[in-house]
């Protein structure tokens, strides 16, 4: 096997064949981050020519100068005739180049079933930090409208029948409509106290995603008012519902309803049928349960949302960091405690 670094075009092929493809690991996603502070590479092993395991790596310094993080997502990828001792050793000689103190992986792993890593024996440990929230719901959308509306709970299928009426227009947005999207993303973020994205963040994205058809900008309005909008990604059989706004005018429309429902329709068009809506509060479900109604910080805010439309409560096997400069890992911890003091 050689060690290479793949084309785009040959990553992308690559990542869109395997059973776990995400966005996160496209091409595409490297050159989103790589514009707004990080840096990306991807390595892969081939075999007479053809790419049989591989890993995106990005890359970022740390605060308070102590060197710089490589981070996995939701990977990496190898065919049953690749040898994982090599791909290791290729993602840590990549990793050590870039001067990096440690990699964290999140191998987005959600499924008991499925194979889990043997951190201990790839010299990983438990992280005190994660990047991506490690809970989530993921939605059945396979079958029929009626199956999916039928798994979820009576107040949100009233709510998405009453976003259909009253003229309501969903529809697909343009380059162009990204202005409207960013501004109802600052309303949102204002309305329930969250930070987001600078709007040259979810342009560049649109450029980067929507033309290739991995993503789609879906925006709601109604006598030419803007109501709500998501932007939805897509790769293999897989939808996530990452970035959504909605405005503070009309709301009695349940507009964030109906975008919601042609977003579904959008990704089950594509061949998708599972939809994942992106982030919860990391607690179990019993807690997630007894305290949405009374909580609005952080994720709390969009549970009580999320949790109508009839999907499953999952966790993802976490973060996991392998160290490579345990000094300046300590000094990483450290700095973690004083932060959430």
């Amino acid at each position: 096997m050689t060690t290479i670094t793949p084309s785009p075009q040959q990553w992308d092929a690559f990542v869109a064949a395997q059973p776990r493809a995400h966005f996160l690991h496209q091409s595409a996603w490297g050159e989103l981050k790589r514009a707004y502070g990080w840096d990306a590479e991807r390595i892969a092993l081939t075999e007479n020519d053809q790419i049989i395991a591989g890993a995106h790596l990005l890359y970022r310094r740390l605060p308070f100068r102590l060197g710089t993080m490589a981070y996995l997502a939701m990977g990496p990828y190898a065919l049953p005739q690749s040898d994982a001792a090599q791909l290791w050793q290729a993602i840590d000689a990549a990793a050590r180049k870039h001067g990096a103190a440690f990699l964290k992986w999140e191998p987005g792993i959600y499924a008991p079933d499925e194979q889990q890593p043997d951190f201990k024996t790839l010299g990983f440990r438990e992280s005190p930090q994660t990047v991506q929230p490690p809970r989530t719901v993921l939605i059945d959308i396979s079958g029929s409208d009626d199956a999916i509306l039928a798994r979820m709970n009576q107040g949100t299928r009233r709510k998405i029948r009453q976003s259909q009426k009253n003229a309501v227009r969903y529809y697909e947005a343009s380059r162009a409509d990204v202005d409207i999207f960013n501004a109802m993303m600052q309303t949102t973020g204002s309305r329930n106290a969250f930070g987001v994205h600078v709007p040259g963040y979810y342009e560049h994205a649109y450029d980067l995603f929507v033309p290739a058809g991995d993503a789609a900008l879906i925006l709601a309005e109604h006598e030419g008012d803007p109501l709500a909008g998501l932007m939805v990604f897509a790769k293999g059989q897989t939808a996530w519902y990452v970035y959504g706004a909605s405005s503070d005018v009309k709301r009695n429309l349940m507009a964030a309803y109906g975008v919601q429902w042609a977003a579904i329709q959008w990704a089950k068009a594509r061949g998708c049928t599972m939809y994942d809506m992106w982030g919860i509060p990391d607690e179990d479900e019993t807690t997630l349960e007894a305290q949405f109604e009374t909580r609005s910080d952080g994720l709390w805010g969009v549970y009580g949302f999320k949790r109508g439309w009839g999907g499953q409560v999952v966790r993802a096997l976490g973060a996991w960091d392998k160290v490579y400069n345990p000094v300046i890992y300590a000094a990483y911890r450290a700095a973690l405690r004083i932060e959430r003091r």
